[in-house]
């Protein structure tokens, strides 16, 4: 019985783990990891940690044809990527089915050893993720809202004092 509940529970996992391991990357050079996507959508999630050598190194979201372009030196796009350095995340809701790559790019000049991990989730909703606004959209608001605050006091204050006064 045990066994039949451990096969129901892994049955329903969502996420599966495609990649855990440590890359070397020679120096100015570039590796990467195919994601095949044939019907649903999923949330990639992708980390990385250098483990030795240079700490330059950043990750990319391509499709195929992309990286086909990227080979052949020609201009090229990607989805999502990271800042260059020691370490970094990236998380992307791919929609559409197809042929996908994590780029893991060495800019430095010395090899690097790099912890990869990726990862997909196709219970994520495809909806849109939250995000913070900008320190000046932050600003607006909190000033628009004491305006409002210290307003409705004046004028409830007012009220009052007027209501006494009689």
């Amino acid at each position: 019985m045990t066994a039949f509940a451990w096969i129901v529970l892994l049955a329903a996992s969502t996420s599966v783990d495609l990649v855990d391991e440590v890359y070397q990357i020679p120096a100015s050079e570039w590796r990467y990891v195919e994601i095949e996507l044939k019907q649903k959508p999923a949330l990639v999630t992708a980390t990385y940690q250098v483990e030795a050598g240079a700490r330059e190194v950043r990750l990319a979201l391509l499709r195929r044809e992309d990286l086909d372009r990227l080979r052949e030196d020609l201009p090229h796009g990607h989805l999502e990527e990271t800042l260059p350095g020691a370490s970094g995340r990236l998380d992307y809701q791919v929609l559409q089915p197809g042929v996908y790559v994590i780029l893991v790019d060495n800019r430095a000049a010395s090899p690097t050893g790099v912890h990869l991990r990726v990862r997909l989730d196709f219970g994520a909703s495809p909806g849109p993720q939250a995000a913070l606004l900008s320190r000046p959209r932050q600003l607006a608001v909190i000033l628009i809202s004491f305006a409002v605050f210290f307003g409705i006091v004046t004028f409830s204050a007012r009220r009052l004092l007027r209501a006494i006064k009689r």
